[in-house]
């Protein structure tokens, strides 16, 4: 248990200058003007905004980066692998310019691995768990510390 634990989120510092899963719902839109399954995810990532960061969290309570992508994803019918690097091998690219609200970003924090993830809720912006001491808050992808780290992004959900 404690590799799986080593590998779901690594740690950062701010201010420091595939394939489709089975039963997964679709994201077309609903009657009446309701948002899209990839906005509701981003609304539910965002609900838990303020929550505490915890390593191995996987929620209700708390959370590192890819126990809050597994708990948000669950609540759509969604099963997700627990780390970011499980989720990135899985998760269909999305170029960036195709982003949609729901959507997971990716990052190699330390090294050449995946080792976080945060959900993309639009312009620009992603929900993520960021490190021990903290809460779950939004940042940019243009952020400073974010942009050179950027690995990839992808859907979990949808056609």
């Amino acid at each position: 248990m404690s590799t799986l634990l080593v590998a779901s989120c690594a740690p950062y510092r701010t201010g420091l200058p595939g394939q489709p899963m089975p039963g997964q719902p679709t994201s077309a839109p609903q009657a009446g003007g309701l948002p899209d399954v990839g906005q509701q995810i981003a609304d539910a990532a965002q609900a838990l905004l303020g929550s505490p960061y915890r390593y191995g969290g996987a929620g209700p309570d708390a959370f590192d980066c890819s126990g809050l992508v597994s708990f948000v994803y669950a609540k759509f019918g969604v099963t997700t692998p627990r780390t970011a690097a499980q989720q990135f091998a899985v998760a269909r690219p999305v170029p960036l310019a195709d982003l949609r609200a729901g959507d997971l970003v990716f990052f190699r924090l330390a090294g050449s691995s995946v080792s976080h993830v945060g959900v993309y809720i639009g312009d620009g912006e992603f929900v993520h768990a960021p490190q021990t001491g903290t809460r779950v808050r939004i940042a940019s992808l243009d952020d400073d510390y974010f942009q050179p780290r950027f690995a990839g992004a992808g859907r979990l959900y949808g056609p």
